[in-house]
């Protein structure tokens, strides 16, 4: 089994290297390298990358840190040197995330949180190092969400009372979203204080920074990507979520034109609609016609329609906000998405599923569609994406729920080529051959079933 070192190690070596040989930083940690290598050890573990100073041979992140650290307890009069410090801690931070492991071990976290702490307690806040502080934070939190303790939450429940201060309401905001990814223990803590009604006057300002870093925090906080947890609350944190927020949300939606915000009002919107309950709220609150308008006003837009696709989908969930969504006239803003962006795979991939979930089970909804002229629409789409397998299966889907209960519309699939189409794509995507046979099936054409598995009675079952 190969030798191991620490990194404290390998940095004396490069020190004594640059110091007592006066060797180049380069230099040193090559010279470094050679030799532990030399002696079999295994050098995996170590960040053989860091900044060196040329006159002391430590580690800039190192010396910073410690400098940092020194400034605070000497309560140094220096604020650009400080302000300077704290940029180079940051610079580093963004190197890698060994770099940013590395700060966090030398206590680079307790040192900002105490910088945060002094200057929210000054009668005359310093936003210029308040400011620079939380960026250097949240280079440190990200991919190490660890850091974030109930120290770092209480100073962010502090700087989401700043209001006017809209570059920090910012910073904090992004902090809090580099605490909520892959940490469950996070997310349950933020949702136990009283974030959500410090955010909800931040969601009223004329500010789309602010509307876009909010409406991000709050899908952070409905995330269930932490292996360490066996049940996470994602469910119950977007129910909390919708209760408090989800009116305010749909409310703002006509109040912006900008693409990105919408974007992400829409995108969180539909994050959040995990219950019936809720998507009746929606649809109460005029949700629907909202949507359906935007649609129509940015129909060229890519990320926009995708997202609202995507929420007109969760919507449905509730058979009557179905019905409701099919009435008021979606199916001809449907068709033009399709139409309008046929090459790209996304939005095609997107409509066709959002097709197959408003027509499951109703026959007067796949009529609605039907009328519109959309079964040209689709096979289209679907000889433009041969290789796609998503496109191929949301198409099938989509082809067997408009066909399933209106048998009538079968003569005029099969005269724009959707069998021949379908059988090619069941071949290039063997993955999706159950949902494209279903769809051949239901339009009546032949179809080879194949029995998977046949059992063999140990006992003969008389007759």
């Amino acid at each position: 089994m190969a030798k191991m070192i620490s990194q404290d190690t390998f940095d004396d070596v490069v020190k004594e290297n640059v110091v007592d040989f006066s060797m180049s930083p380069s230099e040193a940690k090559e010279e470094t390298i050679k030799q532990f290598e030399a002696q079999g050890i295994n050098l995996a573990n170590i960040i053989k990358d860091l900044a060196i100073n040329t006159e002391t041979g430590v580690p800039i992140i190192n010396e910073t840190v410690d400098k940092i650290k020194s400034h605070i307890s000497q309560k140094s009069d220096d604020a650009q040197q400080l302000l300077e410090l704290i940029t180079v801690l940051d610079i580093e931070c963004q190197k890698s995330l060994a770099h940013r492991v590395l700060a966090g071990k030398n206590g680079a976290h307790d040192a900002l949180i105490t910088l945060l702490e002094q200057t929210l307690a000054e009668e005359t806040l310093n936003t210029t190092l308040l400011s620079k502080s939380l960026q250097a934070a949240n280079s440190l939190t990200q991919k190490q969400p660890d850091l974030f303790d109930a120290e770092a939450l209480s100073i962010v429940l502090k700087l989401l009372e700043l209001k006017d201060q809209v570059d920090v309401i910012c910073l904090t905001l992004q902090w809090l979203q580099k605490a909520c990814v892959m940490h469950e223990t996070n997310r349950q803590n933020i949702m136990s204080t009283n974030a959500l009604k410090l955010m909800k006057p931040l969601l009223l300002k004329d500010c789309p920074r602010v509307v876009r870093d909010v409406t991000a925090v709050l899908r952070f906080l409905v995330l269930d990507d932490d292996i360490r947890v066996e049940f996470g609350c994602a469910h119950e944190h977007a129910r909390q979520i919708a209760n408090e927020l989800l009116l305010e949300l749909v409310e703002l939606l006509p109040k912006y034109t900008d693409v990105n915000v919408l974007s992400d009002l829409l995108l969180t919107i539909g994050t959040l609609a995990v219950r019936q309950e809720l998507c009746t709220v929606i649809d109460d609150a005029g949700g629907l016609t909202l949507i359906f308008s935007i649609m129509k006003d940015h129909l060229t837009e890519e990320r926009l329609n995708r997202e609202a696709l995507k929420l007109l989908r969760a919507l449905a969930g509730h058979d009557a906000v179905k019905s409701h969504i099919v009435q008021q006239g979606v199916a001809p803003i449907i068709k033009d998405i399709l139409e309008t962006h046929q090459s790209n795979e996304n939005i095609v991939s997107a409509a066709l599923a959002c097709i197959t979930t408003l027509t499951l089970r109703v026959k007067e909804h796949s009529t609605a569609f039907f009328e519109t002229g959309i079964a040209e629409v689709i096979v289209e789409a679907l000889r433009t994406h041969p290789k796609h397998k998503y496109v191929q299966r949301n198409g099938a889907w989509a082809i067997r729920n408009m066909v399933s209960r209106s048998r009538e519309q079968c003569d005029t699939w099969l005269s724009f080529g959707a069998e021949d189409l379908l059988n090619a794509a069941m071949a290039e995507h063997p993955l999706v051959a159950q949902d494209i046979k279903a769809a051949l099936r239901d339009l009546g054409c032949k179809v080879q079933l194949r029995e998977e598995w046949t059992g063999t009675a140990e006992k003969k079952i008389a007759a």
